[in-house]
């Protein structure tokens, strides 16, 4: 796909700009790598969150690499085709618990949101890793009002396959239910009960 020159030096100068921010390993990429390669990324992300709200399985599944290994409140899926079978099953449990008329013009939604991602990418500009908040709101509430639902953060790490950026592990961290700690090393975060 042949970029134009202006979109070329946009994603250059974003790039140079992430590098300098302390991203040491992406130095080693060219900034054009880099930035196409975090996009990408991100990219990836994105649509995860879309095809899990959408109850797509097969995307979500697709988002892997075939040997993917999925850390979910659901517990550890080891591979694309298990991925999808327990996306698959998760959802259709959240399906029937749905009651919709069949005159219904609408029906209730929980949306899910990632942001902050803390991407590096390797040197040999294949693998890379990041750590990723998110947060899921709805509207399925008594009042029928936006709420926050669920927040938490992902460490991940990716693969490239095929010209194809992939997830190889994705560890998601519901702090708002199961996995809360008193405090997470993998964000930076230090035992507050330590003093400095």
């Amino acid at each position: 796909m042949a970029m134009t020159r202006l979109r070329c030096l946009a994603l250059t100068a974003v790039a140079m700009g992430l590098a300098m921010t302390g991203n040491a390993q992406a130095q080693s990429l060219s900034a054009e790598d880099y930035a196409v390669a975090r996009a990408e990324i991100v990219n990836l992300s994105n649509r995860l969150m879309i095809a899990s709200d959408a109850r797509d399985a097969e995307t979500y599944a697709e988002s892997f690499a075939s040997d993917g290994v999925l850390d979910w409140i659901g517990g550890v899926e080891h591979g694309r085709e298990a991925i999808r079978k327990a996306i698959e099953e998760w959802r259709g449990q959240i399906a029937k618990k749905a009651t919709i008329p069949a005159d219904a013009g609408s029906q209730p939604r929980t949306r899910h949101y990632v942001l902050n991602h803390d991407i590096t990418v390797n040197p040999d500009g294949k693998t890379a890793s990041g750590r990723v908040y998110w947060f899921a709101l709805t509207n399925n509430t008594p009042q029928t009002d936006v709420q926050v639902l669920y927040f938490g953060h992902v460490i991940e790490d990716y693969v490239k396959e095929d010209g194809k950026w992939l997830f190889s592990k994705r560890a998601v961290f519901n702090e708002s239910r199961h996995n809360r700690a008193l405090f997470y090393p993998e964000l930076g975060e230090k035992d507050p009960r330590q003093s400095d």
